[in-house]
């Protein structure tokens, strides 16, 4: 008797862990200073040249010497990250999945598999569905960030999905910073939607959190650049310190940095 009564514990004990992944999960969660989710614009306003370019750019960011200095002056001295791309209401992809990055080869490593995965997401600009996708993949990981951090990087407004308003705002609520980086064409007359600049529509109605900002990528700041201080600031759970403009100031001082 004692054999088909265990059999059926062991059996409810699977049951109840299946439909309760948050008990399937470690029970030790590696520290890490920050988990990052880079967020990067992969849709249909997004040639394939600016795809790679965009990848790129992050590429060469978590390589810098810049970012690996702040991530060997954190608590932990490293820090986890996934980079998703983004398009439709259903189409976010995870590209590189959670590693850490703590030294050169950690660094390289992310580097190589980031401009080697083949282009996946498709339709247009859902950054509601981003963000919450970005938050599934926080709360579902194998690390412990002292910070949680998602990096919205895109060249237009939200589209399609639910309101990027609740999204933002659920995300903020579950202890998560959303910072944004407009991407900006150079040369390019800066984007007007329901007229609002393209920055400030992200800083109304994207980022979220304390010390959340965004930052925009133009020809004055390139892209490359753009990616590897805000990373640094991210990594540092810093604001930045630079220019501002008064014009696109929110009350509650968050910046728009160029």
């Amino acid at each position: 008797m004692r054999q088909p009564r265990l059999a059926a514990a062991i059996a409810a004990l699977a049951a109840l862990l299946l439909a309760t992944p948050e008990l399937a999960t470690p029970a030790t969660a590696e520290p890490v200073d920050v988990e990052l989710v880079l967020a990067a614009d992969g849709s249909g306003s997004i040639d394939n040249d600016e795809l790679a370019f965009q990848r790129n750019g992050y590429a060469e960011a978590v390589v810098s010497t810049e970012v690996l200095n702040a991530i060997r002056d954190g608590i932990h001295g490293s820090i986890a990250v996934a980079y998703i791309e983004w398009g439709g209401p259903a189409s976010q992809h995870t590209i590189v999945d959670w590693m850490v990055i703590r030294d050169e080869a950690s660094a390289s490593a992310f580097a190589e598999a980031l401009v080697t995965r083949p282009r996946a997401a498709w339709g247009y600009n859902s950054i509601s569905a981003a963000i919450d996708y970005s938050v599934h993949k926080l709360e579902t990981n194998a690390h412990e960030g002292i910070r949680r951090v998602i990096d919205v990087s895109g060249d237009g407004p939200n589209i399609g999905g639910r309101s990027i308003l609740a999204a933002r705002d659920d995300a903020v609520a579950k202890g998560i910073i959303i910072n944004g980086l407009v991407i900006q064409r150079p040369g390019g007359q800066p984007r007007i939607v329901g007229g609002r600049p393209l920055s400030l529509v992200y800083e109304q109605d994207v980022i979220g959190g304390p010390a959340s900002f965004v930052m925009v990528a133009d020809e004055n700041v390139s892209f490359a650049d753009a990616v590897r201080r805000k990373m640094v600031l991210e990594i540092a759970g810093l604001r930045p310190d630079g220019p501002t403009q008064a014009a696109d100031a929110q009350p509650d001082g968050r910046p728009t940095v160029r």
